[in-house]
């Protein structure tokens, strides 16, 4: 069974397409207009070995928000179509990576419940213009569109680039455990028997 999918979305402000591929082996080609969300989307890639084709195009000569949320969004609705029913995955997830100064635990549940925690350093939460409080956006997006219960902790570091590449690579970590199929689980993993 393929485990892919392909999304599009179209606003007044951003328009995006991606390709997904959940069992891929990292190959990527990504390109948003934002070089840094590029990186951090390629370690996504690479670390989760995902494929993933995106492009994205949006009003980033006012803001990266639009573009950096929507992508969350359509992210997530390409995790949820390509996992389907859920039927024999693992559902859980956890990776902790670190990055030089930084480093992050990122815990998930494929629920279909989704619910966003994100903590990171108080140095870096009070400065709007550092990406580490855009990225809320887009696991917020994400979480909301796949039906992911998804926890972010970055406890500590000095580089808010070392903090996100940490967050990035431990989100792709636990998001490919948890995507995992697990022959012995032959429905859904859950007691209620749906997710």
């Amino acid at each position: 069974m393929k485990r892919s999918a392909e999304i599009e979305r179209t606003t007044k402000e951003t328009k995006i397409k991606a390709e997904f591929n959940i069992d891929g082996q990292g190959a990527c080609d990504i390109a948003t207009g934002i070089p840094f969300f590029d990186h951090m989307l390629t370690l996504f890639a690479v670390h989760g070995f995902f494929d993933l084709q995106l492009k994205a195009t949006g009003d980033i000569e006012v803001d990266y928000h639009h573009t950096v949320e929507d992508v969350g969004l359509v992210l997530g609705d390409a995790l949820a179509s390509a996992l389907g029913d859920r039927k024999g995955i693992r559902r859980y997830g956890h990776a902790v990576t670190p990055m030089d100064d930084a480093i992050s635990t990122v815990t998930i549940d494929l629920s279909n419940r989704p619910f966003l925690v994100y903590r990171i350093p108080e140095l870096f939460a009070r400065q709007t213009e550092v990406y580490s409080n855009l990225f809320k956006e887009f696991f917020r997006a994400f979480a909301n569109k796949s039906g992911t219960n998804l926890h972010i902790d970055a406890p500590y570091g000095e580089n808010d680039h070392h903090l996100i590449e940490s967050i990035f690579k431990s989100f792709a970590r636990s998001l490919d455990q948890a995507t995992a199929v697990d022959d012995r689980v032959k429905h859904v993993h859950s007691s209620k028997g749906l997710l």
